[in-house]
């Protein structure tokens, strides 16, 4: 047997790049992205509800004293957060598959947007209010 490399004429063919299905066709995958996603706005929310959870449970219960009422407020804050945003992904879930049905494309709502940011952003400064204040 010889060990030197052997001389190739012509270099093996290059294989056909292969599709998610025959017709090439993306719209498979596009549904899978799409049920991804679906999970992502259910573990966001579901992590808002565990938020409202611990702020508005755990930790009145954890402290020495004081008004628990302001905690409370803002655990169930967090909890319509966590259902707005559920709610919200399990809609917009169901308006993806339709489009992708239709061979169209979905942009997200900005009101729905608008609203999930601005309660975001209220429940941030309250907590970073409550903090201050009962630092």
């Amino acid at each position: 047997m010889s060990t030197e490399p052997r001389e190739i004429e012509h270099p093996p063919a290059t294989p056909e790049p292969r599709h998610f299905d025959e017709d090439g066709d993306a719209s498979r995958r596009t549904w899978l992205a799409g049920e991804r996603t679906v999970l992502a706005w259910l573990r966001t929310g579901l992590t808002a509800t565990a938020v409202a959870l611990a702020v508005g449970k755990v930790v009145p219960d954890l402290r020495d004293g004081g008004a628990a009422w302001p905690f409370v407020v803002l655990g169930a804050g967090y909890g319509l957060l966590g259902a707005l945003i559920v709610a919200y992904g399990l809609y917009r879930g169901r308006e993806v598959d339709r489009a992708i049905r239709a061979g169209r494309w979905l942009t997200l709502d900005g009101r729905a947007m608008a609203l999930i940011g601005t309660l975001t952003i209220g429940l941030a400064l309250f907590a970073t209010v409550l903090i201050v204040v009962d630092a």
